[in-house]
């Protein structure tokens, strides 16, 4: 039910302490309360003991802290981990937990819904219901910390925002998060262990650049041939491939990073030469790896997985260009916890 009350957490850390000014109280109680919320991620007042109890009525009385409950909690067979996360106004959203033997990666979701049309993605056909505030996309990740340490005895160690949403059309809460995850003040995680991933839309990575963000960028881009782009993700048409490609190498002036490609190789669609032709081409422009990914089917014929031949071509002319290439390999597929398969089936 959502709360009439304004959230807490949307103060800063200024406007706290002037709120303990404005009821007779000393400015230092901001900060306590700052470090209650968000080093230690508390979701109670009542948890804040070094704070007198007539204090925490008042805050009480005062404000709500719009936390995240884990409505559906699911494990699979590979130790993957998807939470289905109820909002203070009770939509949904999922996220995930990843683990492999090196770390363990917090998928997390920037968008109830999404606001692209990507045909092979089950998140799109929800479309977009609103997007999430920046504490609500930290209590996911603060989360998955607290199941990475239950069920896999280590921390959470990376986080990539490939879960449901174009985080790109959540910009100021999205890198808002992000401030707090990596602030000494919030999770103090290195921002480059954190990634960003976007469908491609040139304004808003232009403007990342400007903005000296210090995560990495990864760009879903599945063809570098226009009309088969517009095939898979008809939004493309809006954002062609001339003007993202100029916004990646605008990107990489700025920031002097590497750009990842996730890339799907789909049956019929873009396994033939021609396509891989077309995307060693566009990686030269920018200096860039390539992570091609297995697809996993959302209950449609339209897109199958490529057979391996296609797969081992792909790979061939990458490596034979230098072009550093990975192939993913999707994990808790058995729960609906993989690339693309996020949909709120519960």
């Amino acid at each position: 039910m959502t709360s009439e009350k304004k959230d807490i957490r949307a103060l800063s850390k200024e406007e706290l302490r002037d709120f303990f000014v404005s009821i007779g109280d000393k400015a230092f109680r901001g900060n306590q309360v700052y470090e209650w919320l968000w080093s230690k991620g508390s979701h109670s007042f009542e948890d804040m003991t070094n704070i007198s109890k007539e204090t925490r009525a008042h805050l009480k009385s005062s404000f709500a802290i719009n936390h995240i409950k884990v409505d559906n909690f699911q494990k699979s067979d590979d130790g993957t981990i998807k939470n289905a996360v109820k909002l203070f106004d009770d939509l949904v959203v999922e996220s995930v937990l990843i683990p492999t033997k090196s770390r363990t990666t917090a998928c997390v979701s920037s968008q109830v819904g999404c606001s692209l049309d990507c045909k092979f993605c089950a998140t799109a056909r929800l479309k977009r219901m609103r997007n999430l505030n920046p504490d609500e996309i930290y209590d996911q990740v603060v989360c998955i910390h607290k199941e990475s340490l239950l069920y896999h005895n280590r921390p959470l160690s990376n986080i990539v925002f490939m879960g449901m949403g174009e985080p790109l059309m959540n910009y100021k809460n999205v890198l808002l998060s992000i401030e707090k995850i990596t602030s000494d003040e919030g999770l103090g995680m290195s921002p480059k262990r954190i990634t960003v991933s976007t469908s491609g839309v040139p304004k808003m990575i232009k403007k990342l650049a400007d903005d000296e963000v210090k995560f990495n960028l990864a760009v879903s881009l599945h063809s570098a041939i226009q009309e088969t782009r517009e095939q898979i993700m008809p939004f493309a048409k809006s954002f062609v491939l001339d003007d993202l490609r100029e916004s990646l190498e605008y990107w990489y002036d700025k920031t002097n990073r590497v750009i990842t490609y996730e890339y799907i190789v789909w049956d019929g669609i873009n396994d033939q030469e021609v396509d891989i032709k077309a995307l060693v081409k566009f990686c030269k422009y920018v200096p860039c790896k390539v992570n091609l990914i297995e697809y996993n089917p959302i209950d449609d014929g339209e897109f199958q997985q490529a057979n391996n031949t296609a797969i081992d071509m792909y790979i061939e002319y990458l490596e034979a260009n230098r072009i550093p290439v990975t192939v993913r390999r999707s994990r808790g597929k058995d729960i609906d916890a993989a690339c693309g398969q996020l949909a709120n089936k519960q």
